[in-house]
Order: C-alpha cells, then structure tokens, then sequence
C-alpha cells in the first residue's frame, strides 16, 4: 500500500494543504509546526475520528477542531499492492466518509458500516483495525521510550509485541489477570468469600428457610379460595339484596299509592256520607214543609167552617129580620115585635163581634201563613242549598270514583312493568317465578335475612382477611426467599458460565500462545533476526523470543536483552514492529515515524536510514532535525524531503 497524495482543507492547525508523497519520505518540521497533527489526520482518515475521549484529557475531535471554521475535512489518496486506486474523503463532522475508485465513482456502500466506527472499508482493505494500526504501522512522537529510567517498560513492549502481536498485550500478564479475574469475579472451591462461594452459602441458607415455610403457599390458597367463595355468596346475596330493595321500593310506592286510594276512597264515602246527612237533612225539611203545608190545611178548613158560619149568621139575621118584618106586617105582636126587635140588635151585636172576632182571627190567620210562608220559602232556599251541596257532593264523588279508577290502572299497569323490568334486569341470577314468588311473600323478613347473612358473610370474610394477612408475611417472606434463591441460583449460574468463559479464554488463550510459540514465533525469530541484523550493521545477527527476548552476541553467547543498551532495545522494537506488520496485513503497510531517532546516535541512524531505504513499505519520516536528510544525501538514497 502506498499514500499518494493528501489533501488538508481544515485540521488543526493545518489549513489548506497539500503533499504528494513517494516511497521513502522526510516530513520536516519544528516542534508545534503540525507533524503530529499530520500524522494523526492519515490515522484518523482512515479510521474516522472520534469523539470519546479514550483516558486522554481531550478527544482527538475536540483537539483538532479548527477554531472559527466552518469546514474539517480532507482526504487522501492511494494504492494498494494491487495497483487498484482509491480516494478517501472525510468530513470529520459526520461518522462515514466518502470513498471513490480511480474512475471517481462513489463505492462507500460496497463496504460494511459499524454503528460505533462508521465505515470499514480500510479494515477491509488492510485486514488491519485501528489499534494494531497504531502498535505497528504508526509510531507517534514519544512512544519510542529512550531514556535509561523506563527500559522495562520498553523491553515490556517489545516481549508484548512477540508474545500476543500488540505491544499492549502481555500473554503473561493476561494470564495472571485472567487467574485473577477468576478469582476476584467468581472464586474457587477451595476460596472463602468469594462471589461464587457466598452464592452457594446463600442458596444452602434460603433453601433451609423455604423448608420452614413451604406450607405458607397451601394455606394462602386455601384461604383465597375459601375467600373467593364467600365473595361468590356475598356477591350472590347482594344481588338478592338488590332485587328485594327494588322490589321492597315497588312495593312501598304500590303501597303508597293505595294509601292514596284508601284516602280517595276515604274521601268517597265521607261524600256519601255527606251526601247521605244532607238527604236526612232535606228530608227533615220536607216534612217541615208537609208540617207546615198541613197546618196552612187545616187553617183553610177553619176559614171554610168560618166562612160558613158567618153565611148562617148573615141567614139567621136575614131570617130574623124577615120574621121580624113578618110578625111586624102580619101579626103585629107587639110583643113578639119587641122580641123580635130585640133579638135582632142583639143578634147583629152578636153578629158583627162574632164577625169582627173573626176578622181577628183571619188576621192572626193571614199573619200566620204569612210567617208559614216565609218558613216554607226559607226552608226551600235551605233546600236548595242543600241540593246545591249534594250536586256538588255527587259531582265530587264522581270525579274521585274516575279518579281512583284511574290511578288503579296505573298502579296495575306500573306495577306489572316494574316487576317486567326488574325479571329483565335479575335473569342473570334469578327465575322468573322465584322474582313473582318474591313479590308475594313478607318482603321485610327477608330482607331481614338476607341482610342478616350479608352480615354473616362479612364477618367470614374479615375473619378469613385477618388469616390472609397473617399469611401474608409469611408468604411474602417465601416469595422473597424463593426469588432470592432463584436470583442467587441465577448469579451461581453467571458465575459458573463466567468461570467457563475464563478457563476456556485462558485455555484459548494458552493454545493461541502455545501455537504462537510453535509456528508464529520462529517466523517473527527469523524476520527480527534479518531485521536486527541490517539495523545494527551486522552487530546483532540473532534474536530468539520464547519466555524472554534473548540476543545472540558475536562470540556466540546468549544474553537477555536487559542487559543490552537502550539504544539496542531501541533497534529491536523497530525491528519487531516491521517483522509484525508484514505478518498481520495482506498489504505492505506504510511504515510512519514521528521523532523514532531522536536519540539514536549517527551510526544507528544510518544503519536504520539504509535499512528502511531497502524495505519495499512506503516509509514516512517526520523530523524536527536535518540528520535523516544528511545521512541519506551523503549515502545518495532517494527521498522525498517536505517542510511544514
């Protein structure tokens, strides 16, 4: 693989920029001129940058956002050793970039998109993902540790980079984190107070509790059911309950509705009373009328006999005065004259007293059938009234007989539709004949009952609540112990499966290792030794990596690499980085170098300058010194040199 060109518009500190680049370049630049900020734009380029910060005390995002721009993007071209050409282009403000063939088509969609990373297409292409990227491919300034303090920690990243292939990676290490991860995460049998040791002791102790209170789960049940059934009856007795308040309602307004009637009723016959009174009371006045029409009878006889004998006194006169004039013409008695005279004075006295007693009387007698016809008029005017009180009385009487006609209907009609509704309503949970039954027995005493048994059905129900939460506690106690066990029975199970996982990681792991060691390792043995060898001049011609880095000295003795020079160990991890690289990508991977030799002396340099001239990897140098481009003038090596 090589990079051909890139193309910065906004990075960092970097604007508008480009370089083309050939096999062997020299990037140079003074500290802060944007070598690293370089190197980390080709990384991020084609591994898309990222926001997280990763331990660091910024992200790279935030690092190389360029202040007051609008734009942070740019891109790159190259080819891979199959001479197949590529553009990549990346606005690091959006997850995926854009990848182009050598016709200028877009194929970002031939390659698989991660939701985390974005695009694959340079994993793909290289077989290689960020972080071997970065143990091998890209060296960034400072991670070539040189001073003599931090040997370990270089001799450590070297036997890394033997043992697993990621200098970060210690199969040694892994081992005894795994060993104690096992240990911390889950324990052994032969631990105390470990994870898996207090799951089995709290599984041994919640089992032990369940066996006291198994039969909380039985009682709990039998109560509910005996609750259920006692709400079954309850239910059932409420409805009844219901149905006898309804019918008890119907009942008491028919009831009252009667009590209505009996009242009209009441009304009717005080009518008929009345009317019965006032009868008796015309009547009484009839025969005071007859009475008085009898009396007014017998007057008129009186006047008759009267009447008539005042004729027989007008005769008795008339004749004695005829007689009188007889004796006076014909006989001519003086005495029987005077007799007679006399007589007739005295008759006619008697006569007009006799008349004027009777003129008395009739006048006694006109006043008194005056008075008797002002009683008969005063009677009939009471008569009238009386017939006036009993018309209104019949009219009355009548009207209310309609009246209670009427409402009787009403009544039977509503009383039949409201035992229809209440049949209609009830027929879920009760017959016909039993509602019609209902309406004709002692509503009251049943609703007695019925509400006596309510009450009895209640107490049940709270007596049988009390046993329910008695139980409870109990039961939620089982509850909890039983998903405690179940929990505890769940974490002994993660533990186990992660102790599974461990053990196979570490069986994983060793068989990795030890086929590593097998067929891997003698192959890195042999690439370091030819690396070695033409990066030290020749000083060093064998290096063995099994347990520990050994290097074969001149006289043919074998020493640890400890012992060596730092500047040594130095060699060794450049030499072990390129060995790596050409085993773990299908592609010859640009070697990039940020400020590797600043400590190497001028015979190592060289030695290194010359050897990386020769390797068919496109090789990036980036320099704060003018060495590298000395060396290679003076050894006529072809370059490339850029100035930032």
């Amino acid at each position: 693989m090589k990079i051909e060109n890139i193309k910065i518009n906004s990075y960092g500190n970097l604007k508008n920029r480009e370089i083309n680049l050939k096999k062997l370049n020299i990037i140079y630049g003074k500290n802060e001129s944007g070598k690293s900020t370089l190197l980390n734009f080709i990384k991020n380029t084609f591994y898309g940058i990222s926001k997280n910060k990763n331990g660091k005390n910024i992200s790279d995002y935030d690092k190389y956002l360029p202040w007051g721009e609008k734009d942070f993007s740019g891109k790159i071209q190259y080819s891979l050793d199959n001479n197949s050409k590529y553009e990549i282009y990346r606005d690091f403000n959006k997850k995926n970039p854009t990848v182009y063939n050598d016709q200028f088509v877009d194929i970002s969609d031939e390659f698989k998109i991660d939701k985390k990373t974005g695009n694959q297409f340079f994993l793909e292409q290289t077989n290689v993902d960020e972080n071997t990227f970065m143990s091998t491919s890209l060296s960034a300034q400072k991670e070539v540790v040189v001073n003599s303090t931090e040997q370990g920690i270089l001799l450590q990243k070297v036997a890394n980079l033997a043992e697993s292939g990621s200098e970060d990676v210690s199969y040694k290490k892994a081992m005894n984190n795994m060993n104690s991860m096992l240990l911390n995460e889950v324990g052994t049998s032969n631990s105390k107070e470990r994870p898996i040791n207090i799951a089995e002791s709290n599984i041994k102790k919640y089992r032990l509790d369940l066996m006291t209170i198994s039969n909380a789960k039985d009682i709990r049940y039998e109560i509910e059911k005996n609750i259920n059934d006692i709400n079954g009856d309850l239910k059932e007795e409420i409805e009844k309950e219901k149905l006898l308040n309804s019918i008890n309602n119907i009942i008491y307004v028919n009831k009252n509705e009667n009590e209505k009637l009996k009242f009209k009723n009441n009304i009717l016959e005080e009518n008929n009373n009345k009317i019965k009174k006032l009868d008796n009371e015309k009547d009484i006045l009839l025969n005071k009328i007859k009475n008085i029409e009898n009396n007014f009878d017998n007057n008129l006889e009186n006047k008759k006999i009267n009447n008539k004998n005042k004729t027989i006194n007008f005769i008795i006169l008339l004749f004695l005065l005829i007689i009188n004039i007889l004796n006076f013409i014909f006989i001519k008695n003086i005495f029987i004259n005077i007799i007679l005279f006399l007589l007739i004075p005295i008759y006619i006295i008697y006569f007009f007293s006799k008349l004027n007693k009777n003129k008395k009387i009739k006048i006694e007698e006109e006043n008194k059938l005056n008075k008797i016809n002002l009683e008969k008029e005063e009677i009939k005017k009471q008569m009238n009234i009386l017939d006036g009180q009993i018309e209104l009385l019949e009219k009355n009487t009548e009207e209310i007989k309609n009246e209670i006609k009427k409402v009787e209907n009403e009544v039977k009609n509503k009383l039949i539709e409201e035992k229809n509704n209440i049949i209609e309503n009830n027929k879920n949970y009760f017959s016909e004949y039993y509602i019609n039954d209902l309406f004709n027995s002692n509503i009251d005493l049943l609703i007695s009952t019925n509400q006596r048994k309510i009450n009895e059905l209640n107490l049940q129900l709270h007596k049988l609540e009390i046993d329910r939460d008695n139980i409870d506690p109990k039961l939620e106690k089982l509850i909890h112990t039983e998903e405690l066990l179940e929990i505890e029975q769940e974490n002994l199970k993660k533990l186990q499966n992660r102790a599974e996982e461990i053990n196979l990681a570490k069986v994983i792991l060793d068989e990795a290792y030890t086929e590593m060691k097998k067929n891997i390792t003698p192959k890195f043995n042999q690439s370091l030794s030819k690396n070695i060898e033409k990066i030290s001049d020749g000083k060093y011609k064998n290096i063995i990596i099994n347990d520990q880095i050994i290097v074969e000295l001149d006289d043919g003795r074998y020493v640890p690499a400890e012992s060596l020079s730092i500047g040594t160990i130095e060699q060794i991890y450049l030499s072990l980085r390129l060995a790596i690289m050409n085993e773990i990508s299908k592609e010859k991977l640009p070697v990039m170098l940020d400020e590797a030799f600043a400590y190497y002396d001028d015979q190592r340099l060289e030695a290194a300058l010359d050897f990386l001239s020769k390797i068919d990897n496109q090789v990036i140098l980036f320099t704060c010194t003018n060495r590298e481009k000395e060396i290679l003038n003076k050894n006529n090596i072809d370059f490339n040199f850029i100035t930032l």
